[in-house]
C-alpha cells in the first residue's frame, strides 16, 4: 500500500511501522528496535492498572490522586492536576488537564495495593503474558517506556482481541469518560470537548494527528515522534516509532499520512 509505505520517507533519522489488518501485519524498516516511546507508555499502563482492576487489587472508582479524585480520574486526565506536578490545577472534573504526573500517581497505588514496584507489575501483567520481551518501563509511569513495533503490535492485537482483560473492561477504556471536558491536547491546542478514555486518547471530532480517521478510533501520541492507533472495527491498526521529536514536521505529515492509509483501506 503506497500511503503506508511513505512512512519510510519521513524526515526521521530511524522510523518503523506496522499497519496491522485482515491480511497481516505489513511493516517497515526495524521493527524490532527499541524506541523511547514517551506517552504511547501510557495506553500499556493504563491496561496493567486494569489488570490490577479486575483483579481485585484496586477499584476504578476507589480514592486515589487529589482529594476528591478516583484512579478513573487519573486515567482519564480528569482529576486536575498538571502535566508534571501533583499540585492541582483545577477541581476534580473541571478540565482534561493532560498529565503525567497523575500516571504516576496511578501506578503508585497500584504499587501500594499489590506490594510489586509497578514497573515489575506491568512486566508481569502486561509484557510476559503477551510476548512483548523487548519493552520495559524505565522511569516515568506517564512517559517512560522503551519498547519496539514488534511489541506494541502485540498489545495492539490484545486492545483489539482481548485476552488478558474481559472484553467489557477493554470497551470501558475505549469509551468517553467525564464527556463535554474541555482540555488541551499537547501541540495542537485547545478542544471544547476533548475526548479521552482510559488511557486512550479517542479521535472524536478533533482535527489533528490522528486525521480523518474514524471518531471512535483510540490510541496516543508521543513527544519523541511516535504513534499507536487502533480503529474502531478491531480488525486495523497502526505503530509508528521515530526518533525525531514531535515538532511542526509531524502535524501535517501524521494526519495526512493517517488519512490517506484509512482511506487506501477502503
Amino acid at each position: 500500500m503506497k500511503p503506508f509505505e511513505k512512512v519510510a520517507d519521513f524526515p526521521v533519522p530511524n522510523v518503523a511501522a506496522a499497519l496491522v489488518s485482515p491480511d497481516g501485519v505489513r511493516t517497515l524498516g526495524e521493527v524490532d528496535r527499541r524506541f523511547e516511546v514517551a506517552s504511547v507508555t501510557k495506553p500499556v499502563v493504563a491496561y496493567a492498572v486494569m489488570v490490577a482492576v479486575e483483579e481485585g487489587a484496586v477499584e476504578l472508582d476507589q480514592p486515589a490522586g487529589p482529594e476528591g479524585s478516583t484512579l478513573r480520574h487519573l486515567l482519564a486526565h480528569a482529576s486536575g492536576v498538571g502535566f508534571d506536578s501533583r499540585e492541582p490545577q483545577k477541581g476534580v472534573g473541571e478540565r482534561r488537564i493532560y498529565s503525567s504526573a497523575g500516571y504516576e500517581w496511578a501506578a503508585e497505588t497500584v504499587e501500594g495495593a499489590t506490594g510489586i514496584k509497578f514497573p515489575e507489575y506491568l512486566h508481569q501483567a502486561v509484557f510476559e503474558p503477551l510476548g512483548m520481551n523487548s519493552s520495559a518501563l524505565e522511569g516515568s509511569a506517564g512517559h517512560g517506556l522503551r519498547t519496539t513495533v514488534s511489541d506494541l503490535v502485540a498489545f495492539a492485537k490484545e486492545v483489539q482481541n482481548p485476552q488478558l482483560l474481559h472484553p467489557s473492561t477493554v470497551a470501558e477504556m475505549r469509551t468517553l469518560q467525564f464527556p463535554g471536558l474541555r482540555g488541551i491536547v499537547p501541540g495542537y491546542g485547545n478542544f471544547k470537548d476533548c475526548a479521552w478514555g482510559l488511557g486512550f486518547e479517542i479521535r472524536a471530532g478533533k482535527d489533528h494527528w490522528m486525521g480523518e480517521l474514524p471518531a471512535e478510533t483510540v490510541g496516543h501520541f508521543g513527544m519523541t515522534g511516535t504513534y499507536l492507533w487502533i480503529a474502531p472495527d478491531d480488525t486495523h491498526a497502526m505503530v509508528m516509532l521515530s526518533d525525531k521529536d514531535f515538532g511542526d514536521w509531524a502535524k501535517p505529515l501524521w494526519a495526512e499520512t493517517n488519512t490517506a492509509i484509512w482511506q487506501a483501506l477502503g
